[in-house]
């Protein structure tokens, strides 16, 4: 008898390689990004699936904790403890009502943001049993799930669905996570999280102390470590904003200087004496300026933005956003000339630093620990300098762009090979 031959599989060109060419189980063509509602993490999460060509074929998911009030001051506590703790006190919150209502009383409702909602927001709940059973459900059909998440809220999700899902799912967490890092498949963290194991930072660090800081281990190969924070500014973005923007931003005298504000944080501490800096400081440049541009962030306390805009308001070369949409920051970041940025934000100097353009930080020696790493990192390779008020602001330098963006996506591709995997085209 003769042997059945069968006939052999198309080869590329046929238009179906997805079949043969390592199997249909073997390609992501969607992802899940895991958020915590705070802009500088989702961005991160946002810009790598954007470099890795999914950024119209993701689902944004949002692990959520109340806020308002007392929430406030509980953001420390895991967050289904905390959303327990919260039950419990909207529960007595309500007993309340009720038992001053019966006595005539009138209740003062405590402030919680969105009433009793306590400031949850309407995008979609992150469970990770819900995104596990989709993963498993829809595996067959669309191949395996990549899932982003970033920030410190979205560590057990993220880890769960590693742990339940682990072989239809490729789970990459943005940030250190301070847990053990095989719970992810990918870790993606600014070497400046790793400054606890330098030299420098255990002189400072007592010893009963160490074993209780974070990480206590070298990198180790699943671990990208990058100069600063991921985000969604590429150069296709900035040609985009570029051209959105063309009619504000085309008409402004030049050089145009961008000044972004941030607020201050734990390891960058300051308050009016750093506005006080600032306006001085950029009072002294105007005349080398065409056009400034100020931008305050969610963060900026009061007393710092109004000693701003009493000093520079009036001026006709100032322009200060009013927090209103729509937002101009990409169009800052595709028309300006160069940039004055408070030391605080890694996001908004990470983004700065992507365009090549000249970066000024202002307040670097305020900030402690981790950041005091960061910063000597872009001092040294002359992707920043400090801003003093004596520039020229019409001098232009220029460095390599930071690419951090791309290079962990190319990680992100070389470890889906070693499993097999790929990214569809």
């Amino acid at each position: 008898m003769r042997p059945i031959r069968l006939p052999e599989p198309p080869g590329p060109s046929s238009g179906v390689p997805d079949i043969f060419s390592g199997g249909a189980y073997n390609v992501i063509r969607r992802a899940v990004v895991i958020g915590n509602g705070f802009p500088g993490s989702e961005h991160q999460s946002i810009g790598l699936v954007r470099a890795l060509g999914l950024s119209d074929k993701h689902v944004l998911y949002r692990v959520t904790r109340p806020r308002g009030g007392i929430n406030e001051w509980l953001h420390w506590l895991p967050v289904s403890l905390h959303k327990k703790l919260d039950y419990v006190i909207r529960q007595l919150c309500v007993y309340s009502r009720l038992l001053l209502t019966a006595r005539g009383e009138k209740l003062v409702h405590p402030p919680f943001e969105n009433g009793f909602s306590a400031g949850l927001s309407s995008v979609l709940e992150a469970n990770a049993k819900h995104i596990v059973t989709m993963a498993h459900e829809t595996y067959e059909k669309d191949g395996p799930l990549l899932v982003v998440a970033a920030g410190r809220d979205t560590i057990s999700i993220a880890s769960s669905i590693k742990r339940l899902a682990s072989e239809n799912v490729f789970v990459v967490q943005i940030q250190h996570p301070r847990v053990h890092l095989n719970r992810f498949d990918l870790v993606i963290t600014p070497r400046h999280d790793y400054y606890p194991l330098t030299p420098q930072a255990q002189e400072k660090i007592p010893q009963f102390v160490q074993r209780w800081i974070t990480p206590r281990e070298p990198p180790d190969s699943h671990v990208v470590l990058t100069t600063g924070a991921l985000h969604h500014i590429d150069s296709s973005a900035l040609r985009s904003a570029a051209s959105a923007w063309h009619d504000e931003f085309a008409p402004l005298p030049k050089p145009l200087v961008v000044v972004n504000i941030g607020g201050p944080i734990s390891r960058c501490r300051y308050g009016s004496d750093l506005a006080k800096q600032l306006t001085t400081g950029l009072l002294s440049v105007l005349a080398s300026c065409g056009s400034i541009r100020i931008s305050f962030s969610n963060r900026t306390p009061k007393k710092v933005s109004k000693i701003i805009i009493k000093e520079l308001g009036n001026n006709e070369k100032v322009y200060i956003w009013d927090g209103q949409e729509p937002n101009p920051h990409m169009g800052n970041l595709a028309w300006a000339d160069s940039f004055v940025i408070t030391a605080d934000s890694v996001s908004m100097i990470s983004e700065a630093c992507s365009t090549g353009k000249p970066v000024y930080v202002i307040g670097a020696e305020r900030c402690t620990w981790k950041f005091v790493d960061f910063h000597k990192s872009l001092r040294e390779r002359g992707v920043v300098r400090p801003f003093t008020g004596s520039e020229d602001m019409s001098e232009s330098w220029s460095y390599p762009p930071l690419n951090d963006t791309a290079e962990a996506a190319r990680r992100v591709h070389e470890s889906l090979a070693e499993r097999g995997w790929r990214l569809r085209p």
